[in-house]
């Protein structure tokens, strides 16, 4: 399947702004053939906005959801999109999928919330694994931080995702986790994951970018540099196939002697 990474902070605290930048990048992703675009963290408001973060969050199935639903379906593409989430009065840090025909297929809200700013803004979730079949696929869901912790990625493997989708806002100087961790991710747990960042300066953070498609055998097969950018890379069942066959990581786990972990 081809993903497209969107590697983009759009126009901080402005929702209508994001919209359009969304849709003029699945306009591309399509040309390019992609059947799924995934956005960065927070993608429709903003990372670094304070009390904005409650004010413009929105309901799962509110306005801009609406929105992003019509932009999948008029360019026929999955998409994958970070948005603060407003449940009554709770407010969670949440990435939303949605098909191409414009339905709803899952939505996740971040488990690990970073940092003081998210702590004061967002209330943690409790459910780790999210996941749609989407283009033959099993395609999981997380958010940034989550990623960093095992843990979190091998329920997802244990429960078979084949691609997981991270939303993030990676901030320097932590960009060895693109660099580093998430192809490590990728191959000790035999699946592909799309890392998509922002970039650039949002008030006193640097989001460095660096968005990657890792895939199962530990090979970045996407990357993009520093600066605004749309990147593309498959996600290839036979490699999987394959991979998964040759590397014994999974099979060769043994739990019973892991019960000190929890």
């Amino acid at each position: 399947m081809r993903t497209a990474l969107l590697q983009s902070s759009g126009r901080p605290g402005n929702v209508a702004e994001n919209l359009k930048v969304l849709d003029a990048a699945a306009a591309r992703a399509a040309a390019a053939g992609a059947a799924l675009l995934v956005t960065s963290e927070l993608f429709l408001t903003g990372y670094a906005i304070g009390d904005d973060i409650g004010r413009l969050a929105e309901p799962a199935d509110g306005d801009a959801a609406d929105a992003v639903a019509d932009t999948a379906g008029r360019h026929g593409l999955a998409v994958a999109y970070g948005y603060p989430e407003r449940d009554g009065d709770t407010v969670y840090n949440s990435v939303q999928l949605v098909g191409a025909d414009g339905t709803r297929l899952a939505n996740y809200r971040k488990t690990h919330l970073f940092g003081c700013f998210e702590r004061d803004h967002f209330t943690p979730a409790d459910r780790t694994v999210v996941q749609a079949e989407l283009g033959g696929l099993t395609v999981g869901l997380m958010i940034c931080y989550d990623v960093e912790f095992p843990e979190n990625v091998r329920a997802h493997a244990l429960a078979g995702t084949d691609l997981l989708l991270v939303p993030t806002a990676q901030m320097h100087p932590f960009q060895f986790v693109a660099e580093s961790l998430v192809p490590v991710r990728a191959f000790e747990n035999q699946m592909y994951i799309a890392y998509v960042n922002r970039v650039g300066q949002e008030g006193d953070l640097e989001f460095v970018g660096l968005s990657t498609l890792a895939a199962p055998d530990g090979v970045v097969r996407a990357r993009a540099g520093r600066t605004e950018e749309l990147v593309v890379g498959d996600a290839d069942p036979v490699l999987l196939a394959a991979s998964r066959e040759n590397n014994p990581y999974l099979r060769d786990r043994r739990p019973g002697l892991y019960g000190s972990l929890v």
